[in-house]
């Protein structure tokens, strides 16, 4: 089964589960989490975290497997770790909620420059392009449509 990394929008969420009927297809999804605040990443607040899971958990061809974030874009590892420790607070959280169709098994957090401390923090899945591939060659902007 695929798998969708980034929900984070009712929008986004009522689509995808309006195309999933129509198809007659299930989809796993991880909930996208601005565990930073940053007004340049993508995600749900943290503060509105937990009644959008609540939400998705009504969607039955949706099925939350857990959250992902990208942590702050800094050199300083607390505010980093903060980032990391909010979105594994959030799983938790989640997790007892006990809602059908919410697993909460995966933590995807942590690239290149963090994995190590995502890792200590509980991240099941890491995101390492960078290391790989190297830098992109142009600006985040031009990847993705900020006005989406």
């Amino acid at each position: 089964m695929k798998c969708l990394h980034s929900l984070d929008r009712k929008r986004l969420a009522d689509r995808l589960q309006n195309r999933l009927e129509y198809e007659n297809k299930e989809m796993d999804v991880l909930i996208q989490v601005n565990t930073s605040q940053e007004a340049s990443k993508f995600g749900v607040s943290p503060d509105e975290a937990l009644d959008f899971i609540r939400y998705v958990a009504t969607l039955k061809n949706i099925h939350i497997k857990g959250l992902m974030t990208i942590g702050l874009f800094s050199a300083e590892e607390k505010k980093v770790r903060h980032c990391f420790r909010l979105l594994r607070s959030i799983r938790d959280q989640a997790a007892a909620l006990n809602l059908p169709g919410v697993e909460m098994t995966e933590l995807s957090m942590g690239m290149s420059g963090d994995l190590e401390i995502a890792i200590e923090e509980g991240a099941t899945i890491v995101r390492v392009g960078t290391a790989v591939f190297g830098a992109r060659l142009y600006p985040d902007s031009y990847y993705w449509n900020e006005e989406a």
